[in-house]
């Protein structure tokens, strides 16, 4: 029997981290059964436009090719990029979305989900989470783009915004604002968890693009130490291959960092409005009655 992780509770940092991983392991089956179910033909779509576009980013750079069929790769190579680009947005956004509703049908049923409720909520919060994630980008990329700490400042807030829009049923103008209101006076705290499970993301993901770094540097004969510039070759299949799995594992993981952001969210509302235990005590109250 699996065990029912408690989202509404305070939770200090090694307690996201296990219960993070503990979510993931009990709802391996069912979760990625959802998540397939309704991620897998924008997947799909992106892994092939990501193998579409290396291709011919090798094609452009082979100076072999005469000036007009340079010209018309440049063309081509736009237009799958743009492909790729809106087929990545996309994949990503539906695969935040599956996660939040699937832990807020989860937490509504009590372990249980329900498929259709999911895929409902996906579907009908789709161009809010667009229109989030847009503002978010924004702002943090110009926060960025000034200096690295106003980005980090406000990523750290931002980012739990979506959970903001996918539990509290807000608009997006209204995630984005309480976002700062319900990370205020535990920035650092929050930043501390965002930057070790971070860490963790980070880590994985560059073991699995090892094998890709590996095979391209044995490619080029760097660790022959005999370099063969004139007849490299940026994409081949098997470079291509390796990419896609690599891009596929960093989308993934991507899961861990999303399931983080929901208990740092509960963990701060919580803290502040004491949602849970107000439900518990009803629950009690309820069963006291009966």
């Amino acid at each position: 029997m699996k065990q029912f992780i408690e989202f509404k509770k305070q939770r200090e940092m090694s307690q996201i981290l296990s219960d993070t991983f503990g979510f993931l392991r009990n709802e391996f089956k069912t979760f990625f059964g959802v998540f397939f179910k309704i991620i897998a033909p924008y997947l799909v779509v992106m892994l092939i436009s990501y193998g579409f576009y290396m291709f011919q980013i090798g094609d452009l750079m082979n100076f072999s090719v005469s000036g007009s069929n340079s010209i018309l790769s440049g063309i081509t190579v736009f237009f799958v990029a743009l492909i790729f680009l809106l087929a990545t947005v996309t994949t990503y956004v539906m695969a935040q979305a599956t996660t939040l509703f699937y832990i807020k049908s989860y937490i509504k049923n009590n372990g249980t989900i329900d498929f259709s409720e999911i895929k409902e909520n996906v579907y009908d919060s789709f161009w809010k989470f667009i229109g989030l994630g847009f503002l978010v980008a924004i702002c943090v990329g110009f926060g960025f783009l000034f200096c690295l700490i106003p980005g980090i400042y406000l990523y750290v807030p931002l980012v739990l915004s979506f959970s903001i829009l996918a539990f509290d049923g807000k608009g997006v103008s209204d995630a984005f604002s309480d976002s700062f209101t319900l990370v205020k006076e535990y920035w650092w705290v929050t930043f501390a968890s965002l930057f070790v499970v971070g860490i963790i993301v980070m880590v994985t993901s560059y073991a699995f693009a090892l094998p890709a770094t590996i095979y391209t540097y044995a490619k080029m004969g760097i660790l022959s130490g005999e370099i063969d510039a004139e007849n490299f070759t940026v994409a081949d299949p098997i470079s291509i291959i390796l990419g896609i799995i690599s891009t596929l594992a960093q989308f993934l993981l991507n899961i861990i960092s999303v399931v983080a952001s929901v208990l740092i969210y509960f963990d701060l509302n919580e803290k502040k409005n004491f949602t849970g235990t107000y439900e518990r005590i009803k629950n009690l109250g309820g069963t006291a009655d009966e």
